[in-house]
């Protein structure tokens, strides 16, 4: 009798912790890009105090967030962009195909793809000139943001990869 309710004890535990598992597993991605970041947190790593985010009317999945009171020195706005989780393999292909195509490689690399470690479950920099974009994928949620401003490339890979673990802290 007792072996008979330690298995059952067993058995309840296991159907328990599986159902725990596939609840967590089967969240849906965020869909509202605004309510990923808020706009202290923007604040302190851009360090330029910013208003609220804002999306275009019936599309939550693009915020942008600005400076309060118009423009500061140097620094426009950040953007963030929730993806699907079937688009990052498909654009992360062809944008490896972009960096290695002959046209790139003669215009002396002009266009480039960086891995970054330490954010999500894979994440990579774009970059084109002076423009850079962090593309993260964290199980099923995949988000770029931009760092629009006249600061170096380093600088603004910087702020872009600190606010973006302030995303992945958040899902």
């Amino acid at each position: 009798m007792r072996s008979k309710l330690s298995f059952t004890y067993f058995a309840c535990c296991l159907v328990l912790l599986f159902s725990a598992a596939s609840q967590t597993s089967n969240a849906a991605p965020p869909s509202d890009a605004c309510s990923l970041l808020t706009k202290a947190q923007i604040s302190a790593v851009v360090g330029v105090p910013v208003g609220d985010g804002s999306s275009v009317a019936g599309y939550s999945k693009m915020c942008t967030w600005k400076p309060s009171g118009g423009q500061a020195e140097g620094f426009q706005m950040v953007t963030l962009n929730l993806e699907s989780a079937e688009s990052y393999q498909a654009a992360k292909s062809m944008l490896q195909t972009v960096v290695n195509s002959p046209t790139n490689q003669s215009a002396q690399k002009s266009i480039t793809m960086t891995a970054v470690s330490g954010l999500g479950d894979d994440a990579l920099f774009s970059s084109v000139g002076g423009y850079s974009k962090l593309i993260v994928k964290k199980g099923d949620t995949v988000f770029q943001i931009v760092v629009y401003s006249a600061a170096t490339i380093e600088k603004k890979r910087d702020l872009e990869k600190a606010l973006a673990a302030k995303v992945l802290s958040g899902l």
